[in-house]
């Protein structure tokens, strides 16, 4: 049965009382900030396509002991209307990123505070390292990403490993179509004026990465219900954020994201959390990767893909209690 927030005692209310806070970024753009809880701050920062109110199954059980602040990055989530101001998103976000946690800092009164980030999110992370140090973050919790997009000769770690021209050529395809479309208008953002069959198969190219982040039966079943669009209900989606995942998709692929400069200033501690069965970031570059760091325990759970609280969520809510209880 479910609960009105308004019907709990109001010792609890505040604690599950969702906020949205805004922070001035660089450019003078307010970001969107989710913020629930009470007690000791912690940030959280989203994967590509998501919205950041999805981690709530995983944090409410936490937050009579923390307040967690959950961004929301430009193109995505409460920030979907937010334009990006340069092609390198990553960097975008990382500036974002760095004047969120300067303004938390500045709130609460502290130092530096705990960070946990997924996927994309975990790069923007790599990205901050390099740029602004670690002396803001306490401690850290990766998960599934590494710092390193592309394979290279002396690296074949990067995304979706041995498959990476395969699907690279794929996203190159989807990109090349849809680009005249959303620069030739100004209702570049609308997916509505698309043709039908260039939705079709930009939905489909989206279905294909979703399935490729999990490995869990349940996970794709789930997937394909969610992703599933006849044709009448395609030819009406609205599909807000497709032109920033385009932008994303473009810029993985013509830029280098290299960050593995940045590991030796990451002496803080990390957790490095690995998807066992990860399709986009194979677990044995991801060790090598808690070995590189100065200050790093790894965690492998055996059965998750990259979308490690899809497959696994009272593994990866396991994970993320231990980290925040420094242990």
């Amino acid at each position: 049965m479910m609960t009105n927030l308004m019907t709990l005692p109001s010792r609890y209310q505040s604690r599950y009382q969702l906020q949205t806070l805004t922070v001035t970024a660089a450019d003078g753009t307010s970001l969107p900030v989710s913020v629930i809880g009470q007690g000791t701050p912690v940030l959280i920062l989203h994967a590509y396509g998501m919205d950041a109110r999805e981690f709530l199954p995983f944090i409410l059980a936490l937050t009579g002991k923390y307040t967690f602040y959950l961004p929301h990055l430009r193109g995505f989530g409460a920030a979907k209307a937010l334009t990006m101001e340069q092609f390198d998103f990553v960097r975008q976000y990382a500036d974002d990123a760095n004047a969120v946690i300067e303004k938390i800092c500045e709130w609460r009164q502290v130092e530096a505070l705990p960070v946990a980030a997924i996927s994309m999110g975990a790069q923007v992370m790599w990205s901050y390292f390099e740029r602004f140090g670690a002396s803001r973050v306490s401690r850290y919790l990766n998960i599934d990403q590494n710092p390193a997009i592309h394979n290279q000769d002396d690296w074949q770690g990067g995304l979706f490993g041995t498959r990476q021209q395969e699907v690279f050529d794929i996203f190159q395809e989807v990109i090349d179509l849809t680009l005249p479309y959303a620069n030739s208008n100004a209702n570049a953002n609308s997916f509505a004026h698309l043709p039908f069959a260039l939705k079709r198969r930009a939905t489909d190219v989206e279905r294909l990465f979703s399935l490729l982040s999990v490995n869990r039966t349940r996970s794709k079943v789930f997937i394909q219900a969610m992703t599933h669009k006849n044709d009448h209900t395609l030819a009406l989606y609205d599909h807000s954020i497709w032109h920033q995942k385009m932008r994303c998709l473009q810029a993985y692929l013509v830029l280098p994201y290299d960050f593995r400069g940045a590991i030796d200033k990451v002496t803080i501690p990390v957790v490095n959390l690995i998807g066992g069965r990860s399709k986009l970031y194979d677990a044995k570059w991801q060790q090598k990767v808690t070995q590189m760091l100065p200050n790093a325990t790894e965690v492998i759970l055996p059965r998750a893909g990259h979308a490690i609280p899809l497959d696994e969520p009272i593994g990866f809510y396991r994970v993320l209690k231990e980290f925040l209880q420094n242990r």
